[in-house]
């Protein structure tokens, strides 16, 4: 196919590829593979007149809801979805969050690859659900702590271990809070974090009040101070990035700024010291 394939001439392309005894259609008198316009319509609940005329790249642009009814009936997976939004209405549709137990092996590895730089992989809620040796070792023991309190706003208002690591507390929870809110929305998880926010305003009066503030901000790039409780003072460089495939997971690094703290971190890893266990 062209790059520069139309909506129209991509709809049929990937009807063409169904199986059309698989969908419960019949087989019989087909001179093509691949399900017909008239199925494809009675599939997505819209008349086979007006998908008929967005194969052909008659009718004006189609809305949002009629494209995901669309992206339902052709079995499209999550690229093929966003490529005919892009086609038909030149942007990309709205993220839909989807819950996280984990994440794959091979992203696992990628964590495991750093060896002296924390590293975690968080929800659109901020949950926690993965993180390399370092992480547990300079940010928290995630292993330690139950699937609910592993959740980077619950930790940074809640946790006094936590708190006691950052230099300057408040304002690295007013950027915390800021962060959330804008992450949150962006990935369709609105509901969920209104859910988290009311919990927390009731147990943290200091994240209730940042809360109202309404602020929102990206994450960034920038350095990040902790006051390790065995490790000293560590100085690291925070950076964000986008899981593929998954827009409502962030994996979040934090690179040495030198060689003395990454010094300091490794030697915190082989000596199997863990700070936040001491405190405890």
């Amino acid at each position: 196919m062209p790059d520069d394939i139309s909506l129209g001439a991509y709809l049929k392309d990937r009807r063409g590829r169904l199986d059309p005894a698989a969908l419960g259609f019949s087989t019989a008198r087909r001179r093509t593979p691949g399900l017909r316009r008239e199925e494809v319509a009675q599939r997505a609940n819209i008349s086979s007149t007006w998908y008929t005329c967005l194969e052909q790249d008659r009718g004006g642009r189609p809305s949002a809801h009629v494209l995901e009814r669309i992206a339902h009936a052709l079995m499209l997976t999550e690229a093929e979805r966003e490529h005919i939004f892009l086609l038909g209405l030149g942007h990309r549709p709205e993220i839909r969050y989807q819950p996280v137990d984990g994440i794959t092996p091979r992203l696992q590895r990628v964590l495991d690859g750093m060896e002296t730089s924390p590293a975690i992989v968080t929800s659109a809620t901020w949950d926690v659900v993965a993180w390399n040796r370092a992480a547990s070792a300079v940010l928290t023991d995630y292993e330690t702590l139950s699937p609910h309190d592993r959740n980077v706003l619950r930790l940074m208002f809640l946790n006094p271990h936590v708190r006691a690591l950052q230099t300057d507390w408040e304002s690295v929870a007013r950027f915390v809070v800021s962060v959330f809110r804008a992450d949150a929305a962006r990935a369709g998880a609105a509901t969920s974090m209104l859910a988290l926010a009311d919990e927390l305003c009731r147990a943290s009066p200091e994240f209730a009040a940042m809360w109202a503030e309404n602020d929102v901000s990206d994450f960034g790039e920038g350095v990040k101070l902790l006051r390790h409780p065995i490790a000293g003072e560590l100085a690291l460089e925070y950076s964000s990035f986008a899981v593929d495939g998954r827009p409502d997971l962030a994996m979040q690094v934090y690179t040495p700024v030198d060689a003395t703290n990454a010094e300091r971190i490794r030697t915190l890893l082989h000596t199997g010291a863990n700070g936040h266990q001491a405190l405890r």
